[in-house]
């Protein structure tokens, strides 16, 4: 009875959604807790205002938000709409690569790849940081599944693992050396670097040009919008971050269709 029910395409659909709400939710600990150097696992999420735990029936994916009206039960302080945000944008990622691969192994493996980088984007955007717990571990989760999994050919992960790490690292040497200061952190190497194990260097040489493209967009945009003629600092991870995902959802067609406006 449960099998026909679940072969329905909206019942998959949902299911997946309600998934990434609540990977979106455990993403909202990590955002706050990872850059402060706490466990993600205890004490459990408490108010940051009053200091009071929880309750698991307020901390309902988007539900509990609005049952509360966005505020806390105990001191009726207001909680920050980035959290139910966080959670929809999640559960809208699952949907979009669970209609992209479909169900099977490649389904779980990018869903929780692009939530690691919703995750690294918003903690750069806070911190202008990038944790070493996510992108390191990403790095060896990557060559694993690439290993021993058919996602991704061995040789083609780990070749984007080295393309990655290495690209970046010269363009930053290269950057210093020319200009005496850092214009690429880190964060960013070890970032790509996870980017390839997981997408391949046909993954990293996109989200290079994609990530570049798009940081150059806004930066001149907010230069514009600031009247500004220096540079405007802006973390690069959530350039980089939004391009590998736009390139594990329409990758294939964006290359075919760029070679094919090259040959006109």
């Amino acid at each position: 009875m449960i099998e026909p029910l679940l072969n329905h395409p909206w019942i998959l659909d949902l299911l997946t959604v309600l998934l990434g709400l609540i990977l979106g939710s455990f993403l909202n600990v990590c955002i706050y807790r990872l850059p402060r150097d706490l466990s993600v696992v205890r004490p459990r999420s408490g108010c940051p205002s009053c200091n009071r735990t929880i309750d698991w029936f307020d901390n309902i994916p988007l539900l509990s938000y609005l049952l509360l009206r966005g505020k806390c039960r105990h001191c009726s302080t207001g909680i920050p709409i980035r959290y139910p945000l966080i959670e929809a944008i999640t559960g809208l990622i699952s949907w979009l690569v669970f209609y992209r691969f479909g169900p099977g192994v490649a389904y779980p493996v990018y869903f929780l790849y692009a939530a690691s980088l919703l995750a690294v984007s918003v903690i750069d955007l806070d911190h202008r940081i990038i944790p070493d717990q996510i992108s390191l571990f990403g790095i060896v989760v990557g060559l694993l599944l690439a290993a021993f999994t058919p996602v991704m050919p061995f040789l083609d992960s780990l070749a984007g693992f080295a393309l990655g790490g290495g690209s970046l690292l010269l363009v930053g040497m290269a950057y210093e050396a020319l200009r005496k200061q850092e214009g690429i952190g880190g964060g960013d190497i070890k970032l790509l670097a996870m980017i390839g194990a997981f997408t391949g260097w046909k993954g990293v040489l996109f989200t290079i040009f994609g990530g570049s493209l798009i940081a150059s967009i806004v930066g001149i945009t907010l230069m514009i919008v600031r009247r500004t003629n220096g540079q405007v600092p802006i973390p690069f991870g959530p350039f980089l971050s939004g391009a590998s995902f736009l390139y594990i959802l329409f990758g294939d067609h964006l290359i075919q269709w760029y070679s094919e406006m090259l040959q006109v």
